[in-house]
């Protein structure tokens, strides 16, 4: 569904305004592109991988990365819309970042659960 919104927004003409400090427009890419991560991070955590975190970061990162660079190129091909290398980069940093700490943030419940369950015992 976050994908098919994302879409959807691409698809229309580009908005007239937008946030007016510099660089807002990367801002929104980053945080958009963290949800996303984190979203397929979720989401990959219901298949085999979910027990090999390496494989569960690093697909989430790279899943949300190529949906970036595609959105981007379907840009291109909207009237009044381009494609901006700078846009890809911001998509690609906020996923990376969102995944990371949505997994550090796993992890440390996790193991915060781990430590409880032992005090119980």
């Amino acid at each position: 569904m976050y994908c098919l919104a994302i879409y959807i927004q691409s698809d229309l003409p580009s908005p007239e305004q937008i946030p007016s400090f510099e660089f807002s427009d990367k801002i929104l890419h980053f945080l958009a592109y963290a949800v996303m991560g984190v979203l397929f991070y979720r989401a990959y955590q219901t298949l085999r991988i979910k027990n090999n975190p390496g494989m569960l970061t690093l697909l989430s990162m790279l899943s949300a990365s190529l949906y970036g660079i595609s959105d981007e190129i379907h840009q291109y091909f909207v009237p009044f819309r381009d494609a901006d290398i700078m846009d890809v980069i911001a998509d690609s940093l906020g996923a990376f970042c969102g995944v990371a700490f949505y997994h550090l943030w796993a992890v440390s419940k996790y193991r915060g659960q781990q430590t409880e369950d032992r005090g119980q015992k």
